[in-house]
């Protein structure tokens, strides 16, 4: 059964992601190679860029929602969306410590060594795909927005809603990222850190709401009560 409100909320975690973003993967779009001979295949160059971030994000949450539904077998079903909800919300209050504890963590460094250096040499191809590649890559660096959106895949506690999750996350990224990434004079700097001030506002919100989703407080669409079932299937016990 699909969770419209979490799955909703990977679109608006998304968009928020994106305007932190601008600071961290924002170089990187406006870093893209320009040698695409007209402006539609400049275009469909950056949107194929952009595209391949959200095939990387919803592989993410494929993986990470069946973590979410075998947790959900063994009786965590209720403190996922707690959990996730705390997890953003200690992101949103502490986003420097959360992403430096995270970089510390030697996969972590292997894993951005690896891909750094996949990415380096796509920048000189010229081919358009060239640049669904880097999406790709670009879509599993580290990011503390990432993070989030992988908490938020675990919560749904299913494959399907996880990669439901992360793809509307990656989707809700696409506005500001494109826009950037064809006019790359569109928001200055000044405009970036202004926006970027409010993000932790609206994602403290959002970690409020998880957490609450998860209380099985019977309050209809907020809190509703959480049924002890698997994937919407309920078994019999036959003596």
């Amino acid at each position: 059964m699909i969770d419209s409100i979490h799955i909703t909320a990977g679109f608006i975690l998304g968009f928020l992601g994106s305007l932190h973003c601008l600071g961290m993967c924002g170089p990187i779009a406006l870093a893209l190679p320009i040698n695409q001979t007209t402006k539609t295949t400049f275009i469909a160059s950056r949107v194929l860029y952009n595209l391949g971030r959200v095939v990387s994000y919803s592989l993410m949450g494929l993986v990470f929602g069946l973590l979410g539904d075998r947790l959900q077998l063994i009786g965590l079903q209720q403190f996922l969306s707690v959990g996730a909800g705390l997890l953003i919300l200690i992101y949103a209050l502490f986003p420097q410590k959360s992403e430096a504890l995270v970089l510390s963590i030697p996969i972590m460094k292997l894993g951005l060594t690896k891909i750094n250096n996949l990415i380096g040499p796509l920048f000189k191809q010229k081919s358009i795909f060239a640049l669904l590649k880097i999406g790709i890559l670009n879509g599993f660096l580290p990011c503390g927005f990432v993070y989030i959106g992988i908490a938020g895949a675990i919560a749904t506690g299913s494959p399907i809603n996880g990669m439901f999750f992360m793809f509307l996350f990656g989707m809700g990224t696409i506005p500001l990222m494109l826009t950037v990434s064809i006019f790359t004079s569109v928001i200055s700097m000044k405009v970036r850190l202004r926006l970027r001030k409010v993000v932790p506002v609206f994602v403290v919100l959002m970690a409020i709401v998880f957490i609450f989703r998860g209380l099985n407080l019977g309050i209809p669409y907020l809190s509703p009560k959480i049924t002890p079932s698997h994937s919407g299937v309920e078994v019999e016990c036959v003596h």
